[in-house]
């Protein structure tokens, strides 16, 4: 990152007065219906609801009246979503396909469609656009992976940087045979691989990191796999990764890796479940999976509307969290077709009703609430990339990465009534979207 960028990201002091929503635990939501909250150099440096402590907090760190903003009637601050899981090659296949499940669509659509991200001018305009898009959609960290094209790869961890969002990048690995001839020699997957960590690391900017990216068993062998889980451990990196997805995935896995006992034993196997890495949909995994995630502190991005996009199954996340999996939320697109957390939100909502009717109305299982989904899209998603001391919420000592919502904004719903902050949380969770979303900042930087 240049010298502007980083004094630009970094040298915001102000205060925001008004109502106030963040998660300290999974449930309930912690409101305050008139606070503020004071940033310093992008980082938080107080919350609070008294008019005594605003006056101090202006006078101890020298905040001008300028620099002190009310928000109005209808406007609430939260921190921003975080989004565990989302394809940037993919966003031009955004509602494509959904006739077709997992392992047909990769072949139809995403196969041939991230083949052409070694035309790097082609890379630039989606890679833009995509970063663009989640921004506007309140999507202040995402965890993207790229394709196996090394170059253009740097170049969406470029536009990252230019646009000020905090993300994860991923290097696709991929080593076994497509049809599409879409794959790498192992060796230079490897070695691209760690050129492109040096790379990013070399950026110096705390916002944007590698983070190694086998696309799954089925498209990496041991060997290669075994060698990312190296490059992890030597350079301290993410990993991320898809498991039990879907049936046939299951399978495929289980038939190339017999010697095996399950998925994640795989994985494993191979050196890449820590805690830090987080694997998409786990929709089938067994318990003695979920054991072996909970020990290594691996977390799990739940996708809902990509798995019911892709008639995939239906996720038991209170399954996951009563097994002490870490779980955030992800888009997937273009597995889904919405590159908005709010859609992961309310597909979430869904799905965990769904599941309660698999299981009969069972009176002992709870689906999940919309407490829990906001956590699960701020907070959760921090904790489940280990980046929960610097954001997912208002702790004084983290970055200010949050959004200023106005739900008097023209948009999909009219609000008639004065609602308390509650309210407006839960109207925005369900009937929201970016219209609502007036300001994002990452680290401070207003970056909408």
């Amino acid at each position: 990152m240049n010298d502007n960028l980083q004094q630009k990201a970094y040298s915001s002091t102000f205060i925001i007065v008004g109502p106030i929503v963040h998660s300290e635990t999974i449930t309930p939501l912690t409101a305050i219906q008139q606070g503020f909250i004071a940033v310093v150099r992008g980082r938080i440096v107080c919350v609070s609801s008294t008019r005594e402590k605003l006056d101090k907090t202006k006078e101890k760190y020298g905040i001008e009246d300028n620099n002190v903003h009310f928000l109005k009637e209808g406007e609430f601050v939260m921190p921003g979503f975080i989004d565990t899981h989302i394809h940037a090659p993919q966003y031009p296949n955004v509602g494509l396909g959904y006739d077709k499940k997992l392992l047909e669509w990769l072949t139809a659509y995403t196969y041939p469609l991230e083949k052409k991200y070694s035309d790097l001018e082609f890379a630039t305009k989606i890679y833009e656009a995509v970063v663009r898009v989640t921004l506007a959609n309140g999507t202040t960290t995402a965890t993207y992976f790229a394709t196996l094209y090394y170059e253009s790869s740097l170049f969406l961890a470029d536009i990252v940087e230019q646009l000020g969002q905090r993300a994860f990048i991923g290097k696709v690995n991929m080593n076994n045979s497509t049809a599409e001839g879409y794959e790498e020699d192992t060796n230079e997957s490897y070695t691209c691989s760690e050129q492109f960590i040096r790379n990013v690391q070399e950026k110096r900017n705390e916002l944007v990191q590698p983070i190694i990216s086998p696309r799954s068993a089925r498209g990496c062998d041991m060997k290669l796999m075994t060698l990312l889980g190296q490059l992890a451990k030597k350079y301290n990196v993410h990993i991320q990764g898809h498991i039990a997805e879907n049936q046939a995935d299951v399978k495929a896995v289980l038939k190339l890796y017999p010697e095996r006992n399950n998925y994640a034993d795989v994985y494993d196997k191979a050196g890449l479940l820590t805690n830090k890495t987080v694997l998409a949909h786990g929709v089938y995994l067994n318990d003695d999976e979920l054991k072996i995630l909970a020990a290594r502190g691996t977390s799990i991005s739940h996708c809902p509307n990509s798995n019911t996009s892709l008639q995939s199954g239906l996720c038991d996340v209170r399954k996951l969290l009563n097994a002490g999996v870490k779980v955030g939320l992800g888009t997937d697109i273009s597995g889904g077709y919405s590159p908005s957390v709010l859609n992961a939100i309310r597909a979430a909502l869904q799905t965990s009703i769904h599941v309660f009717f698999k299981k009969g109305g069972d009176n002992t299982y709870v689906p999940l609430t919309y407490h829990e989904a906001f956590y699960l899209a701020t907070l959760g998603g921090a904790k489940a990339l280990a980046i929960d001391d610097k954001t997912g919420n208002f702790k004084v000592g983290k970055d200010f990465d949050a959004i200023i919502v106005n739900m008097n904004n023209p948009g999909p719903i009219d609000i008639l009534d004065k609602n308390d902050i509650n309210e407006l949380v839960q109207k925005f969770l369900y009937n929201g979207d970016d219209r609502n979303i007036s300001k994002v900042y990452v680290a401070g930087r207003q970056v909408k």
